[in-house]
């Protein structure tokens, strides 16, 4: 059921990588390593439907969520590299009609790091087509912020994309999945799209998701709402406080007009994946982004094509913001301009990525992670179809990731 190669230093990732399809744990993934650019690991396997007929293959494309926002964030980087935009600037300067109802003094870096306070919609997801543009950005544009921009830390699960997304549009001229494309993809080689065509529905896995009925979502430690404040740490606090305050549900959002199989289906929808949701339905295939991760962990450059200089990319990841994350549990999570960089969640079963040392990347609500790592010069992408409930959504990921820096810190 496996296909590829693997250098045999990574043996152990591969035996790993092997028992999770071979068990049926995961139905279908793919696994891909590159080390100084040298791509060591490359295999598939499994199926990219639930009944098992058709079988995963090296181009497989699946959505990986908010890996996306990985992608993203690197259009962002190679556009402050290029002089068209700069963090340290408020975001009306680059889209005017944003600097309203509270929302004036908002600068491009609170958007990249999550803490504009803008992290939901305040009257609901729009009832559109995900390829409608303007229906998503023009209530974000209009509406006050949830909280105070700056004040705090809230990880914007699905508004991030087209908030970023609209700061591309407005300084260059493109959405970011043509920026992306042009800029980057075709250049490099790299089979990623934010925007798929039809003639790549194809090579699509199904996502196979769990139903995401906001009334019935499973919050880990749910429990804690119980416990006085005064017998928890501040970790703990902060975690209750979380639970207790709804931001996820905010965050996460759904249509109410949505069914619950509408729901657990719109990814594997000609609309979702032809539309452009840059901090959510990009899709591609392990391989591609392993090749995009090793590049930017590799001075940014291969083949003579540079992305953007190192210096820009050091910038970027470096942590912006460290949490507490009203969203996401309370954690102690880290985000540069964009990029993901550590959890302080890492520890609780494997609901969040293991992300340590100076990886920098994302990780979706799917399973999927990608990440660089300079330090290495490694390029990582694991990519599956299957969501695992929530304390185990990255438990595979988790096993791969660990065995690999083992085996690293001793080579």
């Amino acid at each position: 059921m496996i296909n590829g190669h693997c250098d045999p230093r990574f043996l152990e990732v591969k035996d790993i990588f092997t028992q999770s399809i071979e068990s049926h744990y995961e139905v279908g993934a793919a696994l891909a390593i590159e080390h100084k650019g040298e791509l060591v690991v490359n295999l598939w396997g499994g199926h990219k439907d639930a009944a098992r007929t058709s079988a995963w293959e090296e181009d497989t494309l699946v959505n990986v969520w908010s890996v996306t926002k990985g992608v993203t964030a690197t259009c962002i980087a190679k556009l402050i590299n290029d002089g068209l935009l700069d963090p340290s600037e408020k975001v009306s300067k680059y889209w005017p009609e944003y600097g309203c109802n509270g929302k004036e003094h908002t600068k491009v870096s609170d958007i990249l790091c999550h803490r504009a306070g803008m992290f939901g919609f305040q009257n609901g997801i729009p009832e559109a087509s995900w390829q409608d543009w303007e229906k998503f950005t023009n209530p974000l544009e209009l509406q006050a912020p949830i909280r105070e921009p700056g004040s705090s830390q809230g990880y914007h699960a699905l508004t991030f994309g087209w908030l970023a997304g609209e700061l591309v549009r407005r300084v260059d001229g493109r959405t970011v999945g043509k920026y992306f494309k042009e800029e980057i993809a075709m250049p490099m080689g790299i089979d990623f799209y934010i925007g798929l065509e039809e003639s790549n529905f194809a090579r699509c896995a199904d996502m196979l998701m769990l139903e995401m009925d906001g009334e019935n979502i499973k919050l880990p430690g749910t429990f804690i709402r119980f416990l006085p404040d005064f017998l928890l740490p501040q970790k703990l606090r902060n975690f209750k406080s979380a639970i207790t305050g709804g931001d996820f549900l905010t965050a996460f959002q759904t249509r109410p007009s949505d069914g619950a199989d509408y729901q657990s289906n719109y990814p594997n929808t000609p609309d979702w994946r032809k539309a452009e949701v840059p901090s959510a339905n990009g899709h591609g295939s392990a391989k591609a982004l392993a090749k995009l991760y090793g590049i930017l962990s590799n001075g940014c450059s291969r083949d003579g094509i540079s992305i953007m200089r190192p210096e820009i990319l050091d910038r970027s990841i470096t942590p912006y913001s460290s949490g507490p994350d009203t969203v996401l549990f309370g954690s102690d999570i880290q985000f540069g301009l964009g990029f993901e960089l550590a959890h302080g969640i890492a520890s609780m079963s494997s609901l969040s990525p293991t992300f340590v040392n100076k990886m920098f990347g994302h990780a979706g609500v799917g399973g999927a992670v990608a990440f660089g790592d300079p330090d290495l010069g490694v390029g990582y992408a694991f990519t599956c179809n299957k969501q695992h409930e929530t304390k185990n959504l990255y438990k595979t990921n988790n096993q791969l990731v660990d065995k690999l820096y083992s085996i690293m810190s001793v080579s």
